[in-house]
């Protein structure tokens, strides 16, 4: 396999080059912006760096590049043969491809830079209803991956709530509009736990949002003490149990939370990702984290993303429900629930009207 960086100002310039040099077979490994260096650290550009590979050599000149030109694939494992599954698999009618062959390209680019999965665009590339649009099939590809994940629980349908994530994702911000829209919306009683006792404005900030809303709360070091502590909030409608944000590359991390909380407790875990990161990004969270039980995401930040398909993504790829987005720091405001089904029409209108 022969991989290479290719670089340009913006993503259809350097998907361009991808191809001329490298054919319409190319696999598109990653994408990604990057600054360059400027003089003296001044006038910084955007550039836009994508990471080919293609399983043979490019194709010479003047040879169009046909279904008999791609070479046997092996019984590899699925993640592997996933990869080598190329975005632009040719038409079976070169005549056909010719003409939408533009239209194509710059769809697939435009997806690839709103952080849709090209995992989601190889597998649409594969489908036999090619007669179809690429447009349309990309939205009947993910609504159709939609009405396969399961619906999310709601506050109170469950006695207890588990956030976990990664630093700086917003869950205690998150913990305390749950709780305040359970009081002030469905008049349910409503404690906290918190197990994050690496930060003390962790629990300080916990504790001014319990003392506002006047309710009780709990921190806990160690399995004992939490099991103490749900047991102490047993006549509550809803416990939400905070959890400390540490760095999702240390593998101690998960371990670290299963010796202080008893994941297999009747309870919701729910996992808190930012909508601001990149879908390579929060699928190594996802991973680091379905250790344990995973109910449902939430994604934070809607408000300072720029694109959705990270989230839509990920969501579809581990079928996994959305069951509120955030839309900025005010409390108990900035909280709602979003269908899957809305947050993929916002991302397809997103894109349509950056064409």
């Amino acid at each position: 396999m022969i991989v290479k960086k290719f670089e340009a100002e913006t993503m259809p310039l350097a998907m361009k080059k991808v191809k001329q040099e490298m054919g319409v077979q190319a696999i598109i490994l990653n994408s990604r912006k990057k600054k360059t260096k400027g003089i003296f650290g001044l006038f910084k550009k955007i550039r836009i760096e994508i990471t080919a590979a293609i399983e043979s050599g490019p194709p010479e000149a003047g040879h169009t590049v046909s279904e008999k030109d791609v070479p046997p694939r092996t019984s590899a494992g699925a993640g592997e043969q996933q990869r080598k599954e190329t975005v632009r698999a040719p038409s079976s009618d070169p005549a056909r491809a010719a003409k939408e062959e533009p239209e194509t390209e710059n769809h697939i680019s435009a997806f690839l830079e709103h952080e849709l999965n090209p995992e989601i665009l190889q597998e649409i590339r594969k489908e036999e209803n090619e007669a179809a649009p690429f447009w349309g099939r990309v939205r009947d590809h993910l609504h159709k991956g939609i009405t396969e994940i399961p619906a999310a629980s709601r506050p109170g349908d469950n006695k207890y709530i588990h956030l976990i994530g990664p630093t700086g994702v917003g869950k205690t911000t998150t913990a305390a509009k749950l709780a305040a829209n359970a009081i002030l919306d469905d008049n349910l009683s409503v404690g906290f736990i918190t197990t994050d006792t690496y930060r003390i404005a962790a629990i300080e900030q916990l504790r001014t949002y319990a003392r506002l809303l006047d309710i009780p709360m709990e921190v806990v070091y160690n399995l004992e003490d939490y099991r103490k502590a749900r047991e102490e909030m047993k006549d509550k409608d809803l416990v939400i149990i905070d959890t400390a944000g540490r760095n999702y590359k240390d593998s101690s991390y998960v371990s670290e939370l299963q010796k202080i909380i008893d994941f297999e407790e009747e309870a919701d875990t729910i996992l808190v990702l930012s909508m601001t990161s990149k879908f390579k990004d929060i699928e190594s969270v996802y991973k680091r984290f379905s250790e344990v039980p995973l109910h449902s995401l939430i994604f934070t930040k809607m408000d300072e993303s720029g694109s959705f398909g990270a989230a839509v993504s990920l969501a579809v790829k581990y079928k996994k429900s959305v069951s509120f987005v955030t839309t900025g720091q005010n409390v108990p405001d900035d909280i709602t629930t979003l269908p899957l089904s809305e947050l993929t029409e916002q991302l397809l209108k997103e894109i349509e009207t950056s064409e």
